[in-house]
């Protein structure tokens, strides 16, 4: 067996529908699929990672990144999505705006932290490429 991939849904509504396509996989045995919030799973994990992708709710994105960051190993990349977010981000966000803020404090966390190397490639709505030092 490979190494493991790890796959958080918050919905569990969705769960029937990915084991389905899960099992289909060539790679099922090693994709675990955990249902829940990802500030509860991440850190009963006890792995390191070479990659972690993130398109989550963009209020917390600063939570997962801090907490995702001491798990991955050095050269290891966090990929994290929407963070050009309509291009809102370079517009003052309004109080009740809490995504936009949420991605506005990520990125400028992300752009000022030496121990990473970071690009946000612009398709779509933004990708960010993170490297851990």
């Amino acid at each position: 067996m490979g190494r493991p991939l790890h796959t958080i849904e918050v919905y569990d509504e969705n769960e029937d529908f990915l084991r389905r396509w899960i099992g289909g996989s060539p790679w099922a045995d090693r994709i675990h699929l955990h249902i829940g919030d990802a500030l509860d799973i991440i850190p009963t994990l006890g792995d390191r990672w070479d990659l972690a992708f993130v398109d989550a709710d963009k209020r917390e994105y600063v939570k997962y990144y801090e907490m995702l960051l001491p798990r991955m190993n050095p050269g290891g990349f966090i990929l994290a999505d929407n963070t050009l977010w309509y291009g809102r981000i370079t517009e003052e966000a309004r109080a009740s705006d809490l995504q936009t803020r949420g991605l506005q404090e990520f990125n400028d966390l992300v752009a000022n932290d030496p121990r990473v190397e970071k690009v946000i490639l612009p398709l779509r709505d933004g990708l960010s490429i993170i490297r851990k030092r």
